[in-house]
């Protein structure tokens, strides 16, 4: 049996170079587009909001890490 292999997926937004960890296709026919999670297009409401208060308390300078 063959180990499974390890795919690298960066994220489908232009000049961004971040991992693409969330995946998106609209149907097993059509190939996976990758995102990161702040260009994700399909994000839930909840998620939304709490990127949103991420990238404002980065700015504000509240919090150290990306």
């Amino acid at each position: 049996m063959e180990a499974p292999q390890m795919y690298v997926h960066y994220c489908e937004e232009v000049e961004c170079e971040e991992w693409g960890g969330w995946g998106n296709s609209p149907s097993p026919a059509v190939a996976i587009r990758w995102w990161c999670f702040e260009h994700f297009p399909h994000k839930s409401y909840e998620q939304e909001q709490a990127l949103r208060r991420k990238l404002e308390a980065a700015e504000r300078g509240d919090i150290v890490q990306r």
